[in-house]
């Protein structure tokens, strides 16, 4: 399953970097690469190995089977007089054939389950860090060790030029998004995954890590990185229209360099740290509107908010935007291909509620972050 989720998202890459002439990706795929990623974990290390030494095992199996057999057929062949034999039911090939497999099956299995046990064991963890899977971007949680508190949201910062054709393709087109996640290196981070949505997959393949973030569940897998530098993956799980859209790149730095980001990171929590019970202004609202919008909603409903016809309403002069507590439900319980918002907090959801109601011809009035607030309990 992660040998297939890998070898489609080089593949996909790779495609991608060639026709549009890119270079390498910094910690991501690599033009043409036909191997998997650079392992930076032991845990990655084993499975390269473990990958080499089965497609070995399986080239030497092709090799002796077919070699047997086309041999067969050309040295006992009928027109140099050879005759089929009428024997069957060989206990002596019986065996062999029965042994043989069973034998290399031990020995294919046994350093792969030393691996999968090693990938399972989250215990005496570092640091704990809880992802949680989103239609279509990825949250952080710091739950324990250095930095907990920490908290933010990590989406595709790729242009939307770039992924409608109107500009080149960056090196990490698709690869790229607006907050890092950043850990130390050389500590044990373990990741606790649950979706919020659909399921999802967190997978970073130098780190050998996928897992899945399923809704309701809680479960969980690990990494210790052995290099500092930037490691890219993606969602590995189909989970809807921008499935592609999911990135991750994790940040691996010092100790020294951590502990100044954490320090920076509480100090922009706190100065940004948004006031559900202020009344804001209507530019206030719609300047925050905006940007929610833009790296939410404008996917499916446009920078026009025009939608897509027959997939993604309109919002110019739509119903729902113009009645409150439709709105209000709406984003936050969402229904049919809309997916719910409540991730978002009651400032960020007023801003795009407010941003819809006064854009692309409509003037539908205000919504304040209480509106919300009341809503939810």
């Amino acid at each position: 399953m992660m040998r297939a989720a890998v070898a489609g998202a080089l593949g996909a890459a790779s495609l991608g970097a060639v026709a549009s002439g890119v270079n390498d990706s910094v910690g991501g795929p690599k033009v043409n690469q036909l191997n998997l990623h650079e392992p930076v974990t032991k845990v990655a290390e084993e499975i390269f190995h473990l990958h080499t030494m089965m497609l070995v095992i399986c080239l030497l199996i092709f090799c002796a089977v077919f070699g047997v057999m086309f041999y067969s057929i050309y040295a006992h062949r009928k027109s140099k007089g050879h005759k089929a034999e009428t024997w069957h039911e060989s206990t002596k090939a019986e065996i062999a054939w029965t042994v043989v497999p069973f034998l290399i099956v031990i020995g294919m299995a046994l350093p792969a389950t030393g691996t999968v046990v090693k990938m399972k064991d989250t215990s005496n963890a570092d640091i704990t860090i809880k992802v949680t899977g989103y239609q279509w971007k990825w949250g952080y949680d710091y739950l324990k060790g250095e930095g907990q508190g920490i908290s933010f949201l990590s989406t595709l910062s790729t242009p939307r030029a770039q992924v409608d054709g109107r500009a080149p393709q960056g090196d990490n087109y698709l690869m790229e998004v607006d907050n890092e996640m950043v850990v130390p290196v050389g500590k044990k981070i373990r990741m606790v995954t649950t979706a919020n949505d659909v399921i999802h997959a967190w997978m970073v393949p130098s780190f050998g890590v996928k897992q899945d973030a399923i809704p309701g569940f809680v479960r969980d897998t690990w990494f210790k990185a052995e290099k500092v530098g930037v490691y890219r993956g993606q969602c590995a799980e189909l989970c809807g229209k921008d499935h592609a859209f999911m990135p991750i790149v994790v940040r691996v730095v010092t100790d020294q360099e951590y502990t100044a980001w954490v320090d920076k990171k509480k100090k922009e929590m706190a100065a940004n740290a948004d006031d559900p019970t202020k009344t804001y202004t209507q530019a206030e609202l719609m300047a925050r509107g905006e940007k929610v919008y833009t790296a939410n909603c404008v996917a499916c409903h446009q920078a026009t908010g025009m939608g897509v016809p027959g997939a993604f309403p309109k919002l110019a002069g739509s119903a729902i935007v113009g009645n409150k507590p439709d709105q209000i439900t709406m984003l936050l319980n969402g229904k049919g291909a809309m997916p719910k918002w409540s991730q978002l907090n009651d400032v960020e959801l007023a801003a795009v509620a407010t941003y819809t109601k006064n854009s692309w011809g409509n003037s539908f009035g205000l919504v304040q972050p209480a509106d919300f607030t009341a809503a939810r309990k």
